[in-house]
């Protein structure tokens, strides 16, 4: 995982918790946790997500699109 600060503006690769075979790149704040001020959290869609190792965080757009088009190349199906 990066090396990321409270008010570092991020981008992840989310995966819709509804349907897990869509996924979006959407913009997130690095936030303090709020149960746990000594973690850091994602603040993304008026929610808390705690950090973890797997997470998907870019420090731009493009690097988040790059690896979500490796990811998804749906060109391989044309």
């Amino acid at each position: 995982m990066g090396d990321f600060h409270v008010g570092d503006q991020v981008y992840v690769i989310y995966r819709n918790p509804h349907a897990a075979v869509v996924a979006n790149i959407e913009k997130a704040e690095v936030v303090e946790h709020p149960k746990n001020p000594r973690e850091l959290a994602l603040f993304l869609h008026d929610a808390y997500h705690p950090l973890a190792e797997d997470d998907a965080i870019f420090s731009s757009f493009e690097e988040a699109e790059d690896l979500y088009n490796e990811i998804f190349d749906y060109q391989q199906y044309d």
